[in-house]
């Protein structure tokens, strides 16, 4: 059968996963340096609807060598800086909530859970919660919209849209990372955070929102904006008592400055 390449442009603010109809497993993200730099700061996504390279082989997974050898961790360095390139798009990809603000210079996705990060770095310690594991959950949580981009309730796309193409996405990054251990853990830290299946994930996610409304108050002292659509929008949601109280005092230095 012959084969055939297509390209597919997935740009940051248009929020368009396009999934072609072909087996998943041939789906094979790269990223380009040019694309970075260019106005779309495009990722390209190279699909195949054969199984063959084009000299007519099989392409199959690469082999882990039960024993580490020099060609093994050329391998292994180059897929980790495939993915950490295709990661870049984290660091150059605006919130989507505050481009549709009108907010000036917003803050990137990268710089989201950066500070998430460093609340976990500075928690205090909670019982049954592993401050380590919610830290490498914050840096995580948002890897797939290198990807898909930032989907917001706005944007009309439902839940279980944005989780299938939000999961692809990770599949694909953790091929690209050549799967292993490495991989297997972020995949299971994102899930986990998607299914709020256990304490650490409950606090992350209250750190999500608490990062969310500090930075709203940020804009509002530093912009004069009013963006209290955020503050309502996670008002009662708050899971921890961390978050809780974190949420509250961000609330009161609202307050005093209206």
């Amino acid at each position: 059968m012959k084969n055939v390449n297509r390209v597919f442009f997935c740009k940051s603010l248009s929020l368009v996963f396009l999934v072609p109809s072909f087996t998943r497993s041939h789906l094979r993200f790269t990223y380009s340096a040019a694309g970075a730099s260019s106005p779309n700061r495009a990722i390209h996504c190279m699909a195949s609807d054969s199984p063959h390279s084009g000299d007519g082989s099989v392409s199959s997974p690469p082999n882990v060598a039960a024993v580490p050898s020099s060609s093994s961790s050329s391998s292994s360095a180059s897929s980790a800086i495939d993915f950490l390139s295709l990661c870049t798009r984290l660091k150059t990809t605006p919130r989507a909530g505050w481009i549709k603000r009108d907010v000036k210079d917003p803050e990137s996705i990268a710089d989201h859970m950066y500070r998430m990060g460093l609340m976990a770095l500075i928690s205090s310690d909670i019982p049954g919660v592993n401050r380590d594991k919610c830290m490498k959950m914050a840096i995580v949580h948002d890897i797939a919209e290198a990807i898909v981009g930032d989907i917001t309730p706005s944007c009309g796309i439902s839940k279980e849209e944005k989780n299938r193409r939000e999961s692809e996405a990770l599949e694909h990054m953790c091929k690209l990372l050549g799967g292993g251990e490495r991989a297997k853990e972020i995949a299971e830290l994102w899930r986990e955070y998607e299914e709020n299946s256990s304490p650490e994930a409950k606090v992350v996610k209250d750190f999500d929102k608490v990062e969310l409304i500090l930075q709203a108050l940020e804009y509002e002292q530093d912009q004069g904006k009013d963006l209290e659509e955020f503050f309502q929008s996670t008002a009662g949601k708050f899971q921890t008592d961390i978050g809780k109280a974190w949420a509250s005092e961000i609330v009161s230095r609202r307050r005093k400055q209206h």
